[in-house]
């Protein structure tokens, strides 16, 4: 069942330890069929080197197993709260990479400092507030789900141009179009995250980029009339 999938979510994960986004089993990848209601998602706790497409799990939409030897990701809620939270999205990943994370504990916001940011995640990304004890103890990765939806939809912020968020004291989420674009966005939270660190270091009074150079980069790989790369000869 979804073979193809399984080899997207597989060769996804095994991107994470070749970007230096994760130690030991500490991060997962997921992917959707959206019209089966179906998402592949690494097995809880397996090892990097032990993976293989034929050990990932595939769940429902409500974080049940449908096929597969092993237990799925111990998140596996939180990504199916997203997949039905989020619909124009295609793969999530989860990870604890340091830089990301470090502003996650902090309990912080990472500000636009500049192009780099811009070029990929439009305004600053947000770190959502910690779950309440009862959030906690009545279903803590579901409710980890809720509380990122609802931050995006208490901003009035695109998911699909922000595809990152913080949990506070806990790590970042990414998203986007499939699980190889996931961890693209997951790559480059964690520079931005690093530059951010460091640009609050070298000047400690820094602002955001400008709105306007802001717009100008993330609309000019992805707005309307979008004019980056190379453009597609219909020949």
């Amino acid at each position: 069942m979804l073979e193809k999938l399984k080899k997207e979510v597989y060769e996804a994960n095994m991107l994470l330890p070749e970007y230096n986004l994760v130690t030991f089993t500490w991060g997962n990848v997921s992917g959707i069929d959206r019209e089966k209601g179906l998402f592949v998602i690494k097995p809880s706790g397996v090892p990097y080197n032990e993976l293989s497409s034929d050990n990932m799990v595939v769940v429902d939409l409500n974080g049940n197993t449908v096929e597969g030897d092993y237990n799925p990701s111990s998140d596996t809620a939180t990504h199916a709260i997203l997949y039905n939270r989020f619909p124009k999205i295609g793969g999530i990943v989860h990870t604890h990479s340091t830089w990301a994370t470090s502003w996650a504990q902090s309990g912080r916001n990472i500000p636009c400092y500049g192009t780099t940011h811009a070029d990929y995640i439009y305004g600053e990304i947000p770190c959502v507030r910690n779950l309440t004890q009862k959030e906690i103890d009545e279903a803590y990765e579901k409710n980890t789900g809720i509380l990122i939806a609802e931050e995006f939809e208490r901003r009035k912020q695109d998911y699909a141009a922000t595809p990152a968020v913080l949990c506070k004291n806990h790590g970042p989420f990414t998203w986007g179009k499939d699980p190889e674009a996931a961890v693209h966005n997951a790559v480059v939270l964690e520079k931005v995250a690093q530059m951010a660190f460091n640009c609050e270091m070298i000047n400690s009074d820094v602002r955001p980029v400008p709105q306007e150079m802001m717009d100008k980069h993330y609309n000019r790989k992805f707005g309307p009339n979008a004019y980056y790369g190379q453009i597609k000869n219909s020949k």
